[in-house]
């Protein structure tokens, strides 16, 4: 039986480049903050021309792990879980305007993820972090009539419950979700007094959280999800 032909591909010397930088950056050799070395430097140590080392740290920079500013040596970024999300934003925007599906699968993975998050934040929410919600939910209210101000303090609250786990990982998943929903966020724009059944089911879940009620505030959050999902639409 003949053996398939498999060929092997010659990688642009850019990819080997980016491959060789990328390990400086994984093994250590250079830390988050430290400048890159020089285009000549890296030019000599590697045995390439300018136009290989320039393409491979713009895909560094498109990766999210070194910063070019003009006139300035590329700088090594500190990977978080929010500057990860960050990479995949335009992505997972391109992805929900082209599908419905995916704008009700994301509605449904947000509701999954905030009734364990609540549920967790029923068990270690402190003073200052029930003071904090309520503050939140003051300044929505004084935001009543002012769509992007009520929606940004909307948030903010409920990435604040995120917060109370401790888990920068559950504030990134927080914060990039409701950023891909928010321009789905349409019916709320015409204000048909919807608005203040929010107020008052913040409240309710705020109470909840307070009296350490796990059930009572995963509930309150389910409630509220559940309405509130029929504003995301296209």
């Amino acid at each position: 039986m003949t053996q398939p032909i498999e060929q092997i591909v010659r990688r642009k010397l850019s990819d080997e480049v980016f491959d060789r930088l990328e390990r400086m950056i994984t093994s250590g050799e250079l830390q988050p903050g430290d400048e890159m070395p020089s285009e000549r430097v890296l030019m000599e140590r590697f045995g390439v021309g300018r136009p290989a080392i320039r393409e491979a740290m713009q895909s560094l920079a498109n990766k999210g792990l070194v910063n070019i500013s003009h006139g300035e040596r590329a700088k090594v970024l500190k990977l978080t879980a929010r500057s990860i999300f960050q990479q995949v934003d335009l992505t997972a925007k391109i992805m929900l305007a082209q599908s419905s599906d995916s704008l009700e699968h994301l509605k449904t993975a947000r509701i999954f993820f905030e009734r364990g998050m609540t549920r967790e934040a029923a068990q270690r929410a402190t003073k200052a972090d029930i003071s904090d919600l309520r503050e939140i939910i003051e300044r929505q209210r004084d935001s009543l009539g002012q769509a992007e101000e009520f929606i940004a303090a909307d948030m903010h609250f409920h990435t604040r419950i995120a917060q109370i786990s401790g888990n920068p990982i559950y504030v990134a998943v927080s914060e990039a979700m409701l950023a891909w929903l928010k321009q789905y966020h349409t019916e709320m724009l015409i204000w048909t007094g919807k608005e203040k059944f929010t107020l008052v089911e913040h409240e309710e879940i705020v109470d909840r959280l307070e009296a350490r009620d796990v059930e009572g505030s995963e509930s309150a959050i389910l409630k509220h999800l559940e309405r509130s999902r029929a504003l995301y639409s296209k």
